[in-house]
């Protein structure tokens, strides 16, 4: 359970008239006895499209400990209900800003075959996030045969990426992208690549990379994204880099605290670079 928007309905006022279900493309409102229910957390983005459509004000947000929002199964039933429900349902993440959602969605989309009404042909299959960059599309490079942790024979110069799959900054990669499961995870401060002239090689070679700041970025939000992470997905190790300055350290804290929340059990492993690496 996390903490986070959510619909109330007060039932006293809510008369069933129902103009509140088209507004819920996602599925989370259903007519039961002559009332609007919220059926189920897991279906409500807590953006409140319904509210404008109930002319008893019987509709509100509030914030509360709910489960928490999940995109891939509201996918699940929006497909199933036409093309129109999955425009609809794109359209109202787009204009609320949920470019988190949409991608995930859209990757979804992907993953099944299915057209992406708002801006991906079949020709192409490549997805139009709304800046109208596809540059947050979910990527998955598969696995360069090496296992985690094996160091690299190769020679320092020409040195080849290690990165496996794209977005890697932690706003931007869906909690259930398919990549993550059975994954070792290279959980690293923005700073860090910088400071290690052999990065790639050294730690990120059979690794997942998340990258954040934490001390610019929301952490809060990082610490939920990353628990889900944690909750939804076999992850089989995490390594967290952070640079030796104190403002860095945050990043354990929070990598730790998201594995208590997420009640699974996986060994993390942290390592301080200091800013100037000797032989950097």
């Amino acid at each position: 359970m996390v903490k986070r928007k959510i619909i109330e309905i007060d039932e006293k006022k809510c008369n069933g008239c129902g103009q509140c279900i088209p507004g819920c493309p996602e599925g989370a409102l259903q007519i039961i006895e002559g009332k609007a229910r919220l059926v189920s957390d897991l279906f409500c983005d807590g953006l409140g499209a319904c509210i404008g459509t109930c002319p008893s004000g019987a509709i509100k947000v509030i914030e509360r400990q709910a489960e928490p929002y999940d995109e891939r199964k509201v996918m699940e039933k929006i497909v199933k209900q036409g093309k129109n429900v999955i425009k609809a349902h794109l359209r109202h993440l787009k204009e609320h800003g949920q470019h988190e959602y949409l991608m995930e969605a859209v990757g979804f989309l992907h993953e099944k075959g299915i057209d992406n009404p708002i801006g991906w042909t079949k020709k192409t299959r490549k997805p139009s996030m709304p800046c109208g960059c596809p540059g947050s599309m979910v990527m998955d490079f598969g696995n360069r045969d090496v296992a985690e942790g094996k160091p690299d024979d190769s020679p320092k110069h020409g040195q080849k990426s290690e990165l496996r799959q794209w977005p890697v900054q932690l706003m931007l990669v869906p909690p259930h992208s398919p990549y993550l499961e059975d994954s070792h995870l290279l959980i690293s401060a923005d700073c860090v690549p910088f400071a290690l002239p052999n990065f790639h090689q050294d730690y990120l070679r059979g690794r997942r990379l998340l990258v954040g700041c934490p001390k610019l970025d929301d952490i809060d939000l990082y610490r939920e994204k990353l628990a889900e992470i944690f909750r939804s997905n076999n992850i089989r190790s995490a390594t967290v880099l952070h640079m030796e300055v104190p403002c860095c350290f945050g990043l354990r804290h929070l990598v730790e605290e998201a594995v208590r929340d997420s009640g699974r059990k996986i060994g993390v492993d942290v390592k301080i670079i200091p800013v100037l690496v000797k032989g950097g």
